[in-house]
């Protein structure tokens, strides 16, 4: 390259993986009590709902110390956010444990032998229980 091409040069694109991680340990440390920490842990680990756009630009807020997690900005807009009827379960369970809405229990029959799991292990973190396991017996 001569020296003109390499001042014009495009710096390599962020790694979308590493700015997701990045993100989600941004709003762990942000989440102020049991009750957000747990509802984060839960949108981390099911990924796909937290890597839509519309749940990204209502959940997040953007403030002077970086991104911090505001469960309020997806009030009464889940339903437009673009997730699927069983990611909406799923988003309305998380919210119904942050206090936001009301999602009977019921909803964990929407959910996938993927997602049973994430929300179960959440409420135990909300109830302040790690230590029960959930997953399958062989």
């Amino acid at each position: 390259m001569t020296g003109i091409q390499a001042e014009t040069a495009m710096p390599a694109a962020p790694d979308p993986e590493e700015e997701f991680r990045r993100l989600c340990k941004q709003l762990l440390r942000t989440a102020r009590s049991s009750r957000d920490k747990a509802a984060v842990q839960a949108l981390i680990e099911e990924r796909a709902i937290l890597k839509l756009p519309a749940v990204r630009r209502g959940l997040i807020v953007d403030t002077s110390r970086g991104a911090k997690v505001g469960f309020e900005g997806l009030s009464g807009r889940q339903y437009g956010l673009g997730p699927d009827e069983q990611q909406l379960s799923f988003l309305g369970l998380v919210l119904s444990m942050f206090g936001i809405g009301i999602t009977t229990l019921a909803a964990v029959r929407d959910l996938d032998d993927r997602c049973l799991p994430i929300i179960l292990r959440a409420i135990l973190r909300l109830a302040g229980n790690e230590t029960i396991a959930v997953g399958t017996r062989l």
